[in-house]
């Protein structure tokens, strides 16, 4: 047993985990919309484990500082006949299984199903958004809703006047109703409310009657007002409902702040917008991320800030690192390299859950990037781990050396033995 590293392979891994990263984006890009989310994230980290096997493999063979150059000779198809069943495969079990574990709904967490939209109307409207185009990105959302979703709408300015309390809209019939009401909207004067616009909202919600239902809020504005955070947000923050805010062409900070803290505060996205027409980009991009709950990606749902899921992520992405070290033992056929890997693969999996718990934001870019460096945590820390848990070379050609000697061919170091315990004559 001794202390080795092979730094070609360490090396190989980082390359491997970098490919694997871009793999699994392109399947989290393309797939994630129109697959069961826990077989895009079991995938996801298949092809994460299988890059990283394929390249620690190459480097072995071209250095096999590791397992020795006898393994390299006899033993190496052995491996490339493992390495898919054993990295691919195996992880892909593994993630399907901790990621449908992650949807589980645990701690009064609700799936997101209802959605109240509350749009500003007030005077100052007419120069920020002269073309009415948050009326216009309302209905492109309610034309895009699931036939599961039920929506209520709100407009104010210093009133609240609530134009469809809660209905489902199942059918095109339900959201052309919706729709015609909101074409019927009249532009008023009169200043912004938005403590009066939440408190209704919660009216509404306590009256929909589904209280097993997740319920989201939208807040549309572009100004200022005096609210008591505290009062008006307390029972938002009782029965985690998130609400996201969205800026539109806000000149004063103080009305920037205030629609960040609602955000914060109940565990929703702030969303500065300049121009009117981009908000049904803004719109659809809520709307995608409603109720996301994925290993890789942000909570966007009412768990956001839920301390047993952020544990359960950690764990989650300490078991797959573990399980990716495993893998690298099978691929080897070398238990102590398993031992080795295993205990790398859990410190590199803690450091990368770490990582992705308090580094992914809901910013694509930064979120991006967020994975890129876990993936390379996942990579290159495990092959480091040879160095601190001492390993022995390829099980099997030990075993080898014990079958040439009970066949009658006795190895270099018996031949020695034997010859020593002539010369002391026994």
């Amino acid at each position: 047993m001794q202390r080795k590293i092979n730094l070609l392979l360490v090396l190989f891994s980082i390359i491997g985990g970098a490919i694997g990263f871009a793999v699994g984006e392109l399947i989290l890009h393309t797939l994630l919309d129109s697959m069961p989310t826990f077989v895009v994230i079991g995938l996801y980290f298949g092809s994460l484990a299988f890059f990283i096997g394929l390249f620690c493999l190459i480097a072995e063979m071209i250095a096999p500082r590791l397992n020795g150059s006898s393994w390299r000779q006899r033993y190496v198809g052995t491996s490339w006949k493992l390495l898919v069943p054993v990295t691919l495969v195996l992880l892909f079990i593994v993630g399907l299984a901790l990621e449908a574990l992650y949807h589980i709904n645990v701690g009064g967490a609700k799936p997101v199903k209802d959605i109240v939209l509350v749009i500003d109307n007030s005077g100052s409207m007419t120069e920020t958004d002269p073309n009415q185009d948050r009326y216009a990105a309302a209905k492109r959302l309610i034309q895009k809703m699931d036939s599961d979703n039920q929506l209520s709408v709100l407009v104010f300015n210093d009133q609240v006047e609530v134009i469809q309390p809660f209905t489902p809209v199942n059918n095109q019939a339900a959201k052309d109703e919706i729709m015609a009401k909101i074409d019927a909207l009249q532009q008023t004067n009169g200043g912004t409310n938005i403590a009066l616009s939440l408190d209704e909202a919660m009216k509404q919600i306590q009256e929909k009657g589904t209280a097993q239902r997740g319920t989201m809020v939208i807040l549309l504005s572009d100004g200022f007002s005096e609210i008591d955070t505290n009062q008006v947000l307390a029972k938002y923050e009782q029965n985690q409902i998130a609400i996201n805010t969205i800026g539109l062409s806000l000149v004063n900070p103080e009305g920037t702040a205030l629609l960040q803290q609602i955000a914060d505060r109940t565990g929703g996205q702030y969303y500065d917008v300049t121009k009117a027409d981009d908000l049904s980009l803004v719109f659809q991009k809520i709307y995608d991320n409603l109720g996301n709950r994925t290993l890789v990606t942000e909570r966007s749902d009412n768990t956001k800030d839920n301390a047993y899921y952020m544990i359960l992520r950690i764990i989650a992405i300490l078991l797959i690192g573990t399980g990716i070290g495993l893998s690298l033992g099978l691929v080897f056929d070398n238990r102590h390299l398993a031992r080795s890997f295993m205990i790398g693969g859990s410190v590199a999996g803690l450091l990368a859950g770490l990582l992705l718990e308090f580094g992914l934001s809901g910013h694509p870019f930064t979120d991006g990037l967020t994975r890129f460096l876990a993936a390379l945590v996942l990579a290159g820390v495990i092959g480091l781990f040879t160095w601190i848990i001492p390993i022995q070379e390829h099980q099997r050609l030990r075993q080898d050396r014990h079958r040439n000697i009970h066949a009658g061919r006795p190895n270099q170091s018996f031949e020695n033995q034997a010859r020593d315990q002539r010369n002391k004559g026994f």
